[in-house]
């Protein structure tokens, strides 16, 4: 027989939620980064030994969390941004503030800094990234650790992009 229950959601909640466009607190990306960091250790690279882990900050103030998780087929591979995003969107998200990324080469322990790069998002990711945001009011946070950041928008990191807005009828 099997039981099935219940448990509750392990997400962090900023309150008030930052609002789109508005520069996000330190202490906030402190927590995300922190958050991302937590989880790093659940990345699944046995491929490419490249471990990586992302928090996103959703309009509801929910800090989703996501590794990248490898198969023997490459293309099959999801990136950590897109599995904190889908898991977001499961949830019924829809709208990013931020998203802090924190990895590197064999890096799933998050306090061997050395070995953390400024882990950026790849083409995909910052599409799907496009899909849930606008691209200049949305945070994208490089971490090395928490006090060792690099930040940009989205636009700048995804110039020019297509958005569901360009495939709206008129």
């Amino acid at each position: 027989m099997y039981s099935i229950a219940e448990t509750e959601e392990k997400l962090l909640k900023v309150t008030p939620p930052p609002a789109e466009g508005a520069e996000v607190p330190e202490e906030v990306k402190a927590a995300m980064i922190r958050q991302a960091m937590d989880i790093l250790k659940n990345s699944y690279a046995p491929y490419s030994h490249y471990n990586v882990a992302a928090a996103v900050l959703m309009s509801s103030g929910k800090i989703y969390t996501g590794v990248n998780v490898e198969s023997a087929l490459l293309t099959n591979t999801i990136c950590a941004e897109r599995n904190a995003i889908f898991h977001a969107a499961a949830q019924g998200e829809r709208k990013i503030i931020a998203i802090a990324i924190v990895g590197g080469p064999n890096s799933d322990d998050p306090d061997d800094l050395a070995k953390h790069d400024y882990c950026t998002p790849c083409g995909v990711c910052r599409q799907v990234m496009r899909d849930f945001a606008r691209p200049d009011k949305m945070t994208v946070i490089c971490a090395k650790s928490e006090t060792d950041y690099r930040e940009w928008t989205l636009e700048q990191l995804l110039p020019e992009s297509f958005g569901p807005e360009d495939l709206e009828e008129e």
